[in-house]
């Protein structure tokens, strides 16, 4: 009986040994490591970076075929936002909200004639004065400057569809 006792004592001993030890405890995915978009316009330039590179294509309003400047802007807006836009440059100009140049914050929309016609080419403006496009000439979705002597030559004004 004694050793009966204390055997049931070393087990209980053991069991609570077991019980309080420390096992590590799975992680979770750091937040981090995710890019989780804050705002609109962060939202919109995630999508709109993920395009570069993607072909021209006139009149192009998907990736798969390659997009034009307006069917690049109305693609991210309708995808990041659920906004829908028209696929021409004129249009979108037509419904946004003009805004100063030094006023532009990263997602707004800058314009520019490229083809000796008014609101001919839209990008999406990324911050450091720097705009996602889809140029013709390049044949790529790509980053440009709005400091290059081109654009700035070319600027025609700076829009938001932001409150």
């Amino acid at each position: 009986m004694k050793r009966l006792r204390s055997a049931l004592g070393v087990f209980i001993v053991l069991l609570v040994c077991v019980s309080c030890s420390v096992l590590p405890i799975a992680e979770k995915e750091p937040a981090s490591s995710r890019v989780v978009p804050s705002s609109a316009g962060e939202q919109i330039v995630i999508y709109a970076l993920g395009l570069v590179g993607i072909d021209y294509r006139f009149g192009g309003k998907n990736p798969a075929s390659g997009l034009d400047c307006s069917g690049m802007v109305a693609y991210i807006y309708k995808n990041a936002l659920g906004i829908n836009l028209p696929t021409n440059a004129l249009l979108i100009a037509q419904i946004a909200r003009p805004i100063d140049k030094n006023k532009l914050r990263p997602g707004d929309l800058v314009f520019f004639n490229t083809l000796q016609r008014p609101f001919s080419h839209v990008g999406i403006y990324i911050g450091e004065a720097r705009f996602v496009h889809a140029p013709g000439t390049n044949g790529k979705i790509k980053i440009s400057s709005l400091e290059s002597a081109y654009y700035l030559r070319s600027y025609q004004s700076a829009a938001t569809l932001f409150p």
